[in-house]
C-alpha cells in the first residue's frame, strides 16, 4: 500500500495534468479511493503468478445481483 504522502503528491499530479478540478469538498473521497485502490493493487500484486499463468481474454464485470449465492 502507498504512504498517504504518497497518495496525495499522485492525486495532486494526475488532476494538475490533466486540468482536472478537484473541489475541496471532494478531495477527502477521492483520497480514500486511491487509498483503497492501493491496498487492492498490493493484493493482487502479492500473489505468486506461475509462467503459465496467462491473463484472462475478456473481463466482463458482473452486478452483485448477477452473482449466485
Amino acid at each position: 500500500m502507498l504512504p498517504a504522502d504518497t497518495i496525495e503528491a499522485y492525486v495532486d499530479a494526475a488532476a494538475a495534468a490533466l486540468a482536472l478540478p478537484l473541489a475541496p469538498e471532494h478531495r477527502p473521497g477521492v483520497l480514500r479511493y486511491f487509498a483503497l485502490a492501493s491496498q487492492m493493487a498490493a493484493l493482487v500484486n502479492g500473489l505468486p503468478l506461475a509462467v503459465e499463468d496467462e491473463p484472462a481474454p475478456q473481463f466482463v464485470p458482473l452486478s452483485p445481483q448477477d452473482t449466485a449465492p
